[in-house]
């Protein structure tokens, strides 16, 4: 049995990807977007007609040109989202633009836009998540929209104050970025690698796994950002894996004998602190760990410039020249 056969047995595997071939090809149970996927999902070949859907339903909405672009990117987003949803029996994560990080009512009315457009492809809510980053304002904006009863995927999560505050609020699934840690320590550190057992990226998704499991909470934790197998195999057991599709291959090609290093039912012997994550306290200790403020900033950044090419990709297909 292949390594990725014995972690469906223990973890949801989740598709890290846009690209719908590969989603049909590795059978995940659900899929996740981001702004990087889209943009190089929307320049294949095979997927134009939905860029072509997009851009005709933005072409119909009133407003500025900035606000049409704005719609054919929702839509074309969600139009991704439909497709994905044909192939995977669970959810998709669909993603908030990341220059709204920030502003909690911004992301509140984007994200209700977002699954709007779902209920009009024939989508129920609870089969897809809103993503956003995990800054005080988008947790804000989580922490209400999921007493919407819309659910949402908290992302470019790096520190544990990220974490608790996410649990606190109640949202449904958080994906701290094992990959980006590792690559932050790694370049910290002056180092080509670093040994499996000391990993910082899945040191950090044990450490938040054990604390949710230990006080209950509801929120799933779904590793995200992995370099290599080794990083996936030391997480099984954990909720979710939202995993790219070369290394879903790696696994899928790979055997030996998989260990479950997570497990909820071992929480309860550990013993761990509770924290209270009220906004003072998120602002300080997110503050005091420089990996996690270089690169929430970092990711945000990344996100945004890669929406922007986005952007230009459908305002040129619109005939637009896009200024936002």
């Amino acid at each position: 049995m292949s390594l990725l056969d014995q972690l469906r047995k223990v973890t949801v595997v989740v598709a890290d990807t846009g690209d719908i071939d590969a989603i049909r090809t590795h059978k995940p149970q659900d899929a996740t977007t981001n702004p990087s996927l889209l943009l190089k999902a929307a320049q294949m070949p095979q997927y134009q007609t939905l860029v072509d859907e997009a851009v005709a339903y933005a072409e119909k909405t009133s407003g500025s040109k900035e606000a049409k672009i704005d719609a054919c990117v929702d839509k074309l987003s969600v139009n991704f989202g439909l497709e994905i949803l044909k192939i995977v029996p669970g959810r998709v994560s669909t993603e908030v633009p990341a220059r709204l990080s920030f502003d909690t009512d911004a992301t509140i009315e984007r994200g209700r836009k977002l699954i709007e457009l779902y209920k009009q492809g024939g989508i129920d809510k609870k089969r897809v998540l809103i993503k956003t980053a995990a800054t005080w304002e988008g947790i804000k904006a989580a922490e209400k929209l999921e007493k919407e009863g819309i659910h949402c995927n908290l992302t470019l999560l790096f520190s544990f104050a990220q974490a608790v505050a996410c649990a606190e609020a109640g949202v449904t699934l958080i994906s701290p970025f094992v990959g980006r840690i590792f690559d932050w320590y790694k370049k910290s550190k002056g180092v080509a690698d670093i040994p499996a057992a000391e990993d910082p990226g899945v040191a950090s998704v044990t450490k938040i796994y054990n604390y949710y499991k230990k006080y209950g909470y509801k929120t799933e934790v779904m590793g995200a950002s992995f370099r290599k197998v080794e990083q996936i195999v030391d997480l099984a057991g954990c909720d979710l894996l939202t995993i790219a599709p070369d290394l879903l291959e790696k696994l899928g090609k790979q055997d030996g004998t998989l260990v479950k290093k997570l497990d909820a039912a071992a929480v309860s012997k550990l013993t761990i602190e509770k924290v209270n994550m009220h906004e003072k306290n998120f602002r300080w200790f997110h503050n005091e760990d420089p990996m996690a403020t270089d690169k929430l900033a970092e990711g945000v950044r990344g996100f945004h410039a890669d929406a922007l090419k986005l952007n230009d990709v459908v305002a040129k297909r619109m005939g637009a020249a896009v200024g936002v």
